[in-house]
């Protein structure tokens, strides 16, 4: 499902933990670290689509999650031209998304990334607040600062802990805070 200005609608979800940090996964057989995204089916509303979405890539089902809050309207992000396939129709140039912010309240031995019979992701970990938007890729990044931005301030509330208004600039190669799990 493409929409008239060729972006295809999209879901993405930032799960937290109980100390605030994010769940961030690694697609499988590539290098790229993401949060869990996903296209919306035609007789989807957002929150069905993140549902599914969610089981399908991280294996965690409603009870294990509390909706904290959405991004309000769409948040868009071209793709950039080596990835758009001009001999579909329609043409997709790019995700419009919105975005969930979700804390987990249930153990985190509930997540499962073989949960689906394609799994997107094969690691994953918790990692500080800014830590994706100075990591993904740079086409999304974008999208990720601003989506994050929206989420600063209730996450604060939550956990009474000082994420800050602004994401850190560039790459500087650290590595996460937290666990890697497989």
């Amino acid at each position: 499902m493409i929409d008239v200005d060729g972006y295809r609608p999209n879901v993405g979800i930032v799960l937290l933990n109980t100390n605030g940090q994010l769940f961030w996964a690694r697609r499988i057989n590539r290098d790229g670290w993401q949060f869990p995204q996903g296209g919306m089916n035609s007789d989807e509303t957002p929150l069905e689509a993140m549902y599914r979405e969610l089981e399908e890539e991280t294996g965690l089902h409603p009870h294990h999650v509390e909706v904290v809050a959405a991004t309000h309207g769409w948040l868009r992000y071209k793709l950039p031209q080596r990835y758009i396939r001009r001999h579909q129709r329609p043409t997709c140039i790019g995700q419009k998304q919105v975005w969930f912010l979700l804390k987990l309240v249930s153990t985190e031995e509930a997540l499962n990334l073989g949960a689906c019979d394609k799994p997107e992701f094969d690691i994953w970990r918790w990692v500080d607040f800014w830590y994706p938007a100075a990591h993904v890729v740079n086409f999304k990044r974008q999208v990720y600062e601003r989506a994050l931005r929206h989420f600063a301030p209730l996450v604060e509330g939550l956990f009474s802990i000082e994420v800050g208004t602004v994401p850190p600039r560039g790459r500087d190669g650290s590595e996460p805070n937290g666990r890697e799990a497989a």
